[in-house]
């Protein structure tokens, strides 16, 4: 990497983390975490078809499924409507059961 790069790369900073020098992670950035619980996920597909529903749903930036806890956790721009998270989640096949 050149000192040219390493420059940018690090002025650029991640999602997460702003700009380089910066102090704040997702929260300044107006995101919103939420954490629901699904049953019915066993493994990696699972985790995969539930995310993927729910990444489409406005708003959202992430999810992240986890199989075995049961925890899917979504990150949006702006509150989602609970029930359209429940539709998503039928939609692949599994069963949300509410805010974990």
């Amino acid at each position: 990497m050149t000192n040219d790069t390493q420059d940018q790369t690090q002025a650029t900073g991640s999602c997460c983390s702003g700009p380089a020098g910066s102090s704040g992670g997702c929260a300044d950035t107006g995101a919103l975490t939420t954490v629901y619980t699904v049953t019915g996920m066993t493994c990696g597909h699972c985790e995969g078809a539930v995310a993927e529903e729910v990444s489409a749903l406005p708003g959202v930036s992430s999810v992240k499924a986890e199989a075995a806890t049961g925890r899917v956790t979504v990150t949006s721009a702006t509150p989602l409507d609970e029930e359209a998270v429940r539709a998503a989640v039928d939609e692949a096949g599994y069963e949300l059961t509410g805010r974990a």
